[in-house]
């Protein structure tokens, strides 16, 4: 076991642009982070980039990249890391696919003319979302398609004997009509078009429009990928790895790793998400003789997809004040020697509610350092601090000593 302790706090898509509401300054710069802020004076700041070239943008890759695995040698396709989450029984002929639910216009024009207006259906609970899936099931699925439940408005299709076709993410489409971005695939056509129908008169759909909510009224797949097949991380690293996280992504990941697996109630990838449970996860594994906790937040993310401002500032802070400031007060009461890199996995801007490739502003944290910085932690100043890691897996090396 380590004599000291390794903490990753990752608060996905957290760098974004200047945004000139925030009086030119960008959501984590405006931000009230103390936490941060006291940490990154006794810390090393720099920019990480953790996409790397030809590859897209997304919290797959990049996930990978920050735990140490080369994406263009380990990346087999976002869902399949999904699936190992859910405990689906993959093939080796077998494509795993995301089946977000998703909220598309209902406006009487045909099918293809229609709007994606909300890629996470109001954050539905995985409990309304499951009996939606239900019923899409119970129509749709046979021996070649195989629908899983997963968390949310995210599940998993497995497609036996399919294949590995390029298919557009939903929340990159946002406001768009959606007709370019459908699946060229005629099965896959058909029974998106065929879940409208089966969902938009769905008993929990009319009762969310009634409440002013968005109706989760059409599945829509992405993220093709073969059954990935990852290292161990602890024969990797010398360290026994737990994963703190709501999102399937990354708990196939850590399953895939051979990582333990935290399960946190009531976190559910959202801005109201467990915080406090989550810290506690990680407080409890480190203390059960794990060495590494990898505390994954989602909620920057998806306020950057949906474009709010005001709610991404509140997802930082809610990271600063909620996991931050208790983890390392614990941490420090105990008297634990501790590393902790905090971090975005990518920029999710709010100008285009997508994910980039740009690099990535760290703070590496050493409980036993004594040096006196002036900076605070944000895009500008970490690219001020001439601090670069040209090649995101090589990060984990940083905050490991190796």
């Amino acid at each position: 076991m380590a004599d000291k302790k390794y903490i990753i706090v990752l608060g996905d898509g957290m760098a974004d642009e200047p945004i000139e509401a925030l009086e030119g300054k960008t959501p984590l710069e405006y931000a009230d982070t103390p936490a941060m802020d006291r940490l990154s004076k006794l810390s090393e700041i720099g920019l990480v980039h953790t996409i790397p070239e030809g590859m897209k943008p997304g919290s797959d890759t990049a996930n990978l990249s920050v735990l140490g695995y080369d994406p263009k040698r380990y990346y087999s396709g976002r869902s399949p890391l999904e699936a190992l989450s859910i405990g689906v029984p993959m093939k080796d002929t077998d494509v795993a696919l995301r089946c977000n639910i998703v909220t598309i216009s209902e406006d009487d024009v045909p099918f293809e003319e229609k709007t994606i207006i909300d890629h996470s259906s109001g954050e539905i609970s995985t409990q309304d979302c499951a009996v939606l899936l239900e019923a899409v099931k119970a129509e749709l699925q046979n021996e070649t398609y195989q629908f899983y439940v997963g968390t949310s408005y995210r599940h998993c299709l497995i497609w036996n004997k399919g294949s590995v076709i390029e298919l557009s993410q939903p929340h990159d489409v946002l406001g768009q009509v959606i007709g370019q971005y459908l699946p060229t695939d005629a099965n896959l056509l058909r029974m998106m078009k065929r879940s409208y129908e089966i969902l938009v008169n769905h008993p929990i759909n009319i009762e969310r429009k009634k409440q002013g909510l968005n109706p989760a009224n059409c599945c829509w797949f992405w993220g093709a990928g073969t059954k990935p097949m990852l290292s161990s991380f602890e024969e990797k690293n010398g360290l026994k790895g737990m994963m703190v996280s709501a999102v399937d992504l990354l708990k196939g990941i850590a399953v895939g790793a051979g990582m333990g697996v935290a399960h946190v109630e009531g976190a559910n990838g959202g801005l109201h998400t467990n915080y406090e449970g989550k810290v506690q996860a990680a407080l409890d594994a480190l203390k059960d003789g794990y060495d590494f906790a990898y505390i994954h937040v989602e909620a920057p993310d998806e306020m950057g997809h949906q474009g709010s401002v005001e709610k991404k500032v509140q997802a930082i802070e809610f990271l600063d004040k909620r996991v931050i400031a208790p983890l390392t007060d614990a941490l420090d009461k105990e008297k634990t020697a501790y590393r902790l890199l905090v971090l975005p996995d990518h920029p999710t801007p709010i100008r285009v509610r997508t994910h980039t490739g740009d690099s990535v502003p760290y703070l590496l944290y050493d409980s036993t350092a004594e040096k006196k910085e002036l900076w605070n932690y944000n895009e500008r100043q970490a690219r001020e601090s001439g601090n670069y890691v040209p090649l995101g897996h090589t990060m984990i090396d940083k905050l490991l000593e190796k």
